[in-house]
């Protein structure tokens, strides 16, 4: 969408857009704005993310425990008690654009299932259709590569996992907070680093936060780490290190720098040559510039009836930077998960390591290790499904597997409602529960 386009947005729609989309962006605590504050404060978009998760988990247990509580009847929902997966896989990609999403595309690989499908758009205002193999950004999929980096210097001996951010990036944090911070709290979102350091760094470059435009402007520009460095140092810890838990992308960033400086290499070329070629992640990749080249899932942001849809085809990853700026396709994820699992990444005591929960986040059922998370398995009563889901302006992703990785689920959809509004703009469970249940 140009700029042009852009501009043509009512002024009227503009201003009722503004304080809803800031309800979302930036939760009422932690960040100091001059937004209006709502009467009832929205929760942030992982928040809601998290709960469509939970929704979606539970759904499928239901379902499966009413398949293996009585005779085993065929019907209309999806499942291996179905001879139709395929079908009803496929019936499922297109519910959930039916139901909001502009597009998506999934991958379920389980004993005697093997389906890839897609459908909607490739790109808002385009007419190329999404297609299985089309790369998309991954947000915070990004966190588990990074934490594999970190783990893949432990076991060189380089690091510990008490190994704290003063010891490798000395004076960059103040040193009461960075001597005692360490790699294993910032991977397991217990180091009480900011977590709305990215949100308050996209208020401070809007000039007008009544204009959605100057919005789309901030989302647009570059961020360097010293701009990352500036406001993490600025905004205060949200607790004492190791006494809490709460999900931050300040964690990540301070990591993909740690990791930069130890080696001598950019993150870029880490991920490459340490994650994406071992695990045979042909097309993943880290990009440093907004665009992109080939099949491409190009993000979409929901911003209300009156706003209706913006494209973010000019979104800059440096916003995200090593939180979240990564690309793939859903086989790059199930490869990911695959490689890391199956001990090809770090070793298979390393893994027990990084998938043992260090606390549950969000008051859900996702308890979280080291870049990895947990839930539960609504296949297999008290066993868990393993990876992370990523939530940037304008995608939605998940990647599980089992530990065994014989059952794998991976979805991406280029859309995201940052509206506020009290119901989301399309249900992900739509896709999400048919999916887990193909794997049954």
């Amino acid at each position: 969408m140009t700029r042009t386009a852009r501009m043509s947005r009512s002024r009227r729609g503009v201003r009722i857009l503004a304080g809803a989309l800031l309800a979302v962006t930036v939760p009422a605590a932690g960040v100091a704005a001059a937004a209006p504050a709502p009467s009832a404060p929205e929760p942030d978009g992982r928040e809601r993310l998290v709960a469509e998760i939970d929704d979606a988990v539970a759904e499928a247990k239901r379902i499966q425990d009413a398949r293996t509580a009585g005779p085993r009847t065929r019907g209309a929902e999806p499942g291996p008690a179905s001879d139709d997966v395929d079908e009803a896989l496929d019936d499922a990609v297109a519910a959930v654009v039916a139901d909001g999403a502009l597009g998506a595309t999934a991958r379920v690989e389980a004993p005697g299932v093997r389906w890839t499908g897609a459908a909607g758009l490739r790109e808002l205002g385009g007419n190329a259709p999404a297609r299985a193999y089309d790369r998309f950004r991954v947000a915070s999929n990004t966190k588990t590569m990074v934490a594999t980096l970190v783990m893949q210097e432990v076991e060189r001996g380089r690091w510990t996992l008490d190994t704290t951010v003063e010891d490798v990036l000395p004076g960059v944090l103040p040193a009461e907070i960075a001597g005692v911070v360490t790699v294993e709290q910032l991977m397991s979102h217990r180091s009480g680093a900011p977590a709305l350091h990215i949100q308050q760094m996209i208020i401070d470059r809007v000039s007008d936060l009544e204009s959605w435009e100057d919005f789309l402007d901030a989302l647009e520009q570059r961020y360097t780490i010293d701009d990352h460095l500036t406001t993490i140092g600025n905004l205060p810890w949200d607790f004492e290190p190791g006494t809490d838990g709460a999900y931050s992308n300040a964690g990540y960033v301070l990591l993909g720098l740690m990791l930069e400086e130890e080696t001598g290499w950019p993150l870029d070329k880490l991920l490459t040559w340490r994650v994406f070629l071992p695990a045979g992640m042909w097309h993943a990749g880290y990009p440093e510039e907004p665009g992109v080249r080939g099949p491409f899932m190009v993000g979409a942001a929901y911003a209300g009836e009156e706003g209706g849809w913006e494209s973010l085809d000019e979104w800059d990853p440096t916003m995200f930077a090593a939180a979240g700026a990564a690309t793939a396709g859903t086989r790059d994820l199930n490869r990911l998960n695959e490689a890391l699992f199956s001990g090809r990444l770090v070793s298979s005591e390393t893994v027990e390591d990084m998938v043992t929960p260090r606390g549950t986040l969000f008051g859900g059922t996702i308890e979280y290790g080291l870049g990895v998370y947990r839930v539960p398995d609504p296949c297999e009563p008290g066993e868990f499904l393993y990876g992370h889901d990523g939530a940037a302006y304008g995608t939605v992703s998940i990647n599980w597997s089992s530990l065994d990785g014989e059952r794998q689920i991976t979805l991406g959809v280029n859309a995201r409602d940052i509206s506020g509004g009290e119901a989301p703009l399309y249900d992900l469970g739509v896709l999400l529960t048919p999916m887990l249940l193909a794997t049954c």
